[in-house]
C-alpha cells in the first residue's frame, strides 16, 4: 500500500469507531448517571454525560493498531523504523494511554489538582526518560536555537506536556470547542510532519484529527455529549507529544517553532488567564471566566459563533505555519486562512454589544 494511504486510512477508521462507539458510551453514561450537571461557570442548562473522550481514545488507539498490524509505521524510503523512532511513538501512544486514564478517572472520582498534576508530571517524565519524548532544542531571542543539556531537556519536556494538556482542558468550555480546535492543529500537524519526513509522527496527527472531528458530530453546538477531562487530557498531550517527536527534532529553527505557533491559540489562552488570574491575587488554578470564549460570550456573540470565530483563529494560526514551514502554496493557504479570519471579525463586530 502506498505511504500515504496509511494517514488516509489512520484518519477514517478513528472517525468510524468514534461515530460509532460515541452513542453507545453517551447511552452507558446515562444509564450510570456519570453526568456533568449546569453550574455557575457552565454554559449548559441540562445534565450531559462527559464520558466521550472515551470514544476519541478507542477510535486514535484502534486506527493506529490497525496500522501498525498493516506495516504502516515505516520511515520515508519504506524501510522498518530505527528502534529510538519506535520508542517514541509508542511513548506518545502510552503516554496518551495514561493521561486519559487520569482524565477519566477525574471525570469518575473527581480526582483533586494537586494530584492531577502530580500524575502529568510523573507520566511526562517516564516517557522522557525511558521512550525518548523530550525537547531537545530552544530557540532563544539573539541567541537562536540551542541544544538542552538533559536537566534543562526534563523541565522543559514536562512543562510543554504538561501544559499542553491543561491548555485543551482549559478551553473545553462550550459545546464542539476543544475537538474542534484539536481537530484542526492535529490536521495541521499532519500536513506539516509529512513536509518535514516524520511519516510516523504523521501517523499518530492523523488518527488523532479522525478521532477529534468525528466527535464533533455529537459534540458540536448543540452537544449531545462532552468529551470530559480523559478526552481533553488525551488529545492535548498526544497534539504536545507529536510536536515533540514529529517537529522538533532538528536545529532548523522553522521546525523548533512549529508547534507553539501550531498551538497558539490554547497556548495565548491559558498564559493570558493565569497573568491575569495572578495580577488580580486569584490561585492560577482557580476556575472563572476569563478565557476567550467566555469573553466574547460576555461580548455578545452566539455560543456558536464564539465557536467559528476560534475555529477561523486555530485555522489561521495553523495557515501561517505552513507558510512558515516553507510548503508548497504555504502563503496562499496562510493568505486564505488570513481572509476567513477577516470575515469572521467582522461578523464578530456585527453581533458584538
Amino acid at each position: 500500500m502506498p505511504q500515504h494511504l496509511y494517514h488516509v486510512l489512520a484518519f477514517l477508521v478513528s472517525a468510524a469507531v468514534v461515530l460509532v462507539t460515541t452513542p453507545i458510551v453517551k447511552a452507558i453514561g446515562v444509564r450510570s448517571g456519570r453526568v456533568d450537571l449546569p453550574g455557575d461557570r457552565k454554559v449548559h442548562d441540562r445534565p450531559m454525560v462527559r464520558l466521550g473522550g472515551v470514544s476519541i481514545f478507542l477510535g486514535t488507539l484502534i486506527a493506529l493498531l490497525l496500522v501498525w498490524r498493516l506495516g504502516g509505521f515505516i520511515d520515508t524510503d519504506g524501510q522498518i523504523l530505527d528502534p529510538a523512532t519506535e520508542y517514541e511513538i509508542w511513548g506518545v501512544t502510552i503516554g496518551g494511554l495514561f493521561f486519559f486514564l487520569i482524565g477519566l478517572a477525574d471525570d469518575l472520582f473527581s480526582l483533586s489538582p494537586v494530584t492531577r498534576l502530580l500524575l502529568q508530571v510523573l507520566v511526562s517524565s517516564l516517557v522522557w526518560s525511558i521512550c525518548g519524548v523530550r525537547i531537545e532544542f530552544l530557540s532563544i531571542p539573539f541567541m537562536g536555537v540551542v541544544e538542552l543539556a538533559d536537566v534543562v531537556s526534563l523541565p522543559v519536556t514536562v512543562i510543554w506536556l504538561v501544559g499542553m494538556t491543561n491548555a485543551i482542558n482549559w478551553i473545553d468550555g462550550l459545546d464542539g470547542l476543544a475537538a474542534g480546535v484539536s481537530g484542526i492543529a492535529a490536521v495541521v500537524m499532519l500536513v506539516v510532519s509529512l513536509f518535514m519526513q516524520q511519516p510516523a509522527a504523521a501517523l499518530i496527527a492523523a488518527a488523532l484529527a479522525g478521532g477529534a472531528l468525528g466527535f464533533l458530530r455529537y459534540n458540536f453546538n448543540p452537544a449531545q455529549i462532552f468529551m470530559g477531562d480523559g478526552g481533553a487530557y488525551y488529545l492535548g498531550f498526544t497534539l504536545a507529544g507529536v510536536g515533540a517527536i514529529g517537529l522538533v527534532k532538528t536545529t532548523a529553527v522553522t521546525a523548533v517553532l512549529l508547534p507553539y505557533i501550531i498551538l497558539a491559540v490554547p497556548i495565548f489562552d491559558m498564559s493570558a488567564v493565569i497573568v491575569d488570574r495572578v495580577r488580580n491575587g486569584i490561585s492560577p488554578f482557580a476556575a472563572d471566566k476569563r478565557h476567550l470564549h467566555h469573553r466574547l460570550l460576555d461580548a455578545g456573540l452566539s455560543h456558536r459563533l464564539t465557536v467559528l470565530f476560534i475555529y477561523a483563529l486555530t485555522l489561521w494560526v495553523g495557515g501561517l505555519a505552513l507558510a512558515f514551514a516553507g510548503l508548497p502554496s504555504g502563503q496562499a493557504y496562510a493568505l486564505g486562512a488570513t481572509s476567513l479570519l477577516g470575515y469572521a471579525v467582522w461578523k464578530a463586530r456585527q453581533h458584538a454589544r
